[in-house]
């Protein structure tokens, strides 16, 4: 028999005067509870109890037993609530990871915020425009802005974006006008990995079912979201980024979408967490704290937006 149950019972049985009266109290036979008490007279080899017929009291030797069984399962209670208390507290180190752009404009700022609500909590911020590797690199939660295909991850929906083709006005003004994506081929591109470095897909036509793709040589390749916002903002090209990426400068019109009208497919922004770390204390708190914060950025800054047309430059933007 497990002596801390047996403990149990010979408490409730001190307190209710009787065998009986803990039979009742515990929900157990007066068999059981008989046993109990033998059991522990058995273990500490000196009798706890005189027992007749319509009462029972305490031995000489009894009397600090019980004392003391008092006292442990006291500190036991509170040693359970205390663990149970830990449990639902966020703490640790959480690890996250973004988009270098919208986690410096985005996340970031959360986080800061996440930190003084929670200072418990430690959090390693790693950005990269890289996709980390889940398994090895331990992730708690991702800003991710991509069509996922993982079912081992939670996605929680925070907003929408759009790939955008922008330029300068400066080099729209000095290039052939951009009517259709064919006339890209025309055009100095500045190309990213993720966008294509060859060629970009666009939705087909409708009544057509085959993707249209322009192929072209780029004129410039660069790594960086913010380095190939720089090019086309010193007029060396075109280059395609998701809406959020631009935003501040297409309502600022130092940038200008072409091509708005050929594709207008949205790529979902969500933050993932694997399967079963939505249970653990810090991550279910970042989450609840990150979500509505992320739906508000996405909702003002990321979504898409529209520009003032230059007529004279017969570009459509947006």
């Amino acid at each position: 028999m497990d002596r801390i149950e047996a403990m149990k019972i010979f408490v409730a049985t001190i307190d209710e005067g009787s065998l009986a009266g803990a039979s009742r109290k515990l929900g157990r036979s007066p068999a059981a509870v008989s046993r109990a008490v033998a059991f522990l007279e058995a273990y500490v080899g000196v009798q706890l109890l005189h027992r007749t017929t319509r009462s029972i009291r305490l031995s000489e030797a009894g009397e600090p037993y019980a004392s003391a069984c008092r006292r442990l399962l006291a500190d036991l209670r509170t040693a359970n609530m205390q663990a149970a208390r830990q449990k639902s507290v966020a703490r640790g180190t959480l690890t996250v990871t973004a988009p270098v752009m919208a986690g410096e404009a985005f996340v970031r700022p959360i986080v800061d915020a996440f930190v003084q609500a929670y200072p418990a909590v430690n959090v390693r911020l790693h950005l990269s425009d890289c996709p980390a590797p889940w398994l090895d690199d331990d992730i708690d939660a991702a800003l991710r802005i991509e069509q996922l295909a993982d079912s081992s991850l939670i996605a929680l929906p925070v907003g929408e974006v759009r790939r955008v083709i922008v330029a300068s006005p400066h080099y729209l003004t000095g290039h052939p006008v951009i009517r259709e994506p064919v006339d890209l081929a025309g055009h100095a591109i500045i190309a990213m990995t993720q966008f294509g470095l060859d060629s970009w897909s666009f939705p087909a036509l409708p009544g057509a079912s085959t993707p249209r793709v322009v192929h072209f040589m780029p004129r410039l390749i660069v790594n960086s979201v913010r380095g190939a916002i720089d090019s086309v903002l010193a007029g060396a090209g075109l280059t395609r980024l998701f809406s959020y990426q631009v935003a501040a400068e297409v309502r600022e019109g130092s940038l200008l979408v072409v091509l708005a009208d050929a594709d207008r497919a949205l790529t979902p922004a969500q933050l993932v967490i694997p399967h079963g770390r939505l249970s653990v204390p810090k991550v279910r708190a970042f989450a609840d704290f990150a979500v509505p914060r992320l739906r508000a950025h996405f909702s003002g800054a990321a979504a898409p937006w529209r520009a003032p047309r230059l007529a004279e430059l017969s570009v459509p933007v947006e």
